[in-house]
C-alpha cells in the first residue's frame, strides 16, 4: 500500500521545552533524547484534539515556564526540543503541537527556569524602560540604591541592581530580578519568577511562582557566591508571601 504523502505546510523550526514522565513517556508515547518523532501522516494536527484516534500532535512549550503547568517539577524529565513539521499553537499559553519533533538534549529544572527567564527578557521592550511600567512585555529598570522597580504587565520584567532596593512584578509569566546587596525581589503573577542573587538578598512570591536565591560566603579575597537554588512557591515547603533567603543550601524564612 502506497504511503500517503504528508502535505501539511512546514514553517521554520520552533525551539522550546518539553516535559515527560520519569520514564521519558508523554501520553503513553516513548521518547528518547537525540531522536525525531512524528505523528501518522493521516492524523489531523490539532493542539487540543477532540478525538485522539484521528487528531493529535507532539506537544511542547515555547516559554519553558509553561511546561511546569503540565509536568510536576518533582518527578518529571525535561528536554530542549525543536519542531520540524507543521505546527498549531495554543491560544491560552505558549503550547505548540507539531507533526514532527526533535528531542535535542535533556535539561535540568534549573535550566528550565533559566531559559524561562531568558525567554521573558528577550521579549521585553527595554528601549522604553522606566522605573515603573504597566504594559505587557515591558520593562521597569532601576540602578540606584534604596530604589524600586515595579511592573504590572504580563510577560514583563522588573530589574534592579542597586543595594537595599526592591524589584516587584505582578504580571503573569514575568520576572523580578535583583542583584543588589540586602535587596528584595517579589512576584505575584502566575508562573513568574523572583530572583534575588545579591548578598543577604531575599525573594517571595504567590503560589504557582518560583523564587531563585543565592548564598554567599566570605573568603580571604572577599565575598563569593557558593550556591544558587530555585524553589516553587507551593504553600507548604515554601509559603506564599513569605520572604526567603538561602543558608546552608536551604531556603529559610526571613523578615
Amino acid at each position: 500500500m502506497k504511503k500517503k504523502k504528508d502535505e501539511r505546510p512546514t514553517p521554520e523550526p520552533i525551539a522550546g521545552v518539553k516535559g515527560f514522565g520519569p520514564d521519558w513517556k508523554c501520553l503513553n508515547m516513548q521518547y528518547e533524547v537525540g531522536k525525531e518523532f512524528e505523528i501518522p501522516k493521516d492524523k489531523k494536527l490539532k493542539c487540543c484534539p477532540d478525538d485522539t484516534e484521528t487528531e493529535g500532535g507532539l506537544h511542547f512549550c515555547e516559554n519553558p515556564l509553561d511546561v511546569l503547568g503540565y509536568y510536576s517539577p518533582a518527578d518529571s524529565k525535561f528536554a530542549e526540543v525543536e519542531s520540524r513539521g507543521a505546527v498549531e499553537k495554543h491560544t491560552g499559553d505558549s503550547k505548540v503541537a507539531t507533526s514532527r519533533l526533535f528531542i535535542k538534549a535533556e535539561i535540568t529544572l534549573s535550566q528550565v527556569i533559566g531559559m524561562g527567564v531568558k525567554f521573558i527578557l528577550d521579549r521585553v521592550n527595554f528601549k522604553d524602560a522606566k522605573e515603573s511600567a504597566s504594559g505587557n512585555r515591558s520593562a521597569a529598570t532601576n540602578t540606584g540604591d534604596q530604589s524600586a522597580a515595579t511592573n504590572t504587565g504580563d510577560q514583563s520584567a522588573a530589574t534592579n541592581t542597586g543595594d537595599r532596593s526592591a524589584a516587584t512584578n505582578t504580571g503573569y509569566r514575568s520576572a523580578a530580578t535583583n542583584t543588589g546587596d540586602r535587596s528584595a525581589a517579589t512576584v505575584e503573577g502566575k508562573e513568574s519568577i523572583a530572583i534575588s542573587t545579591g548578598l543577604e538578598g531575599k525573594a517571595k512570591g504567590k503560589i504557582g511562582c518560583w523564587i531563585v536565591l543565592a548564598e554567599w560566603s566570605r573568603k580571604e579575597d572577599g565575598w563569593h557566591i557558593i550556591d544558587v537554588k530555585s524553589f516553587p512557591v507551593d504553600g507548604s515547603m515554601i509559603k506564599e508571601d513569605v520572604f526567603y533567603s538561602l543558608k546552608n543550601g536551604i531556603a529559610i524564612e526571613v523578615k
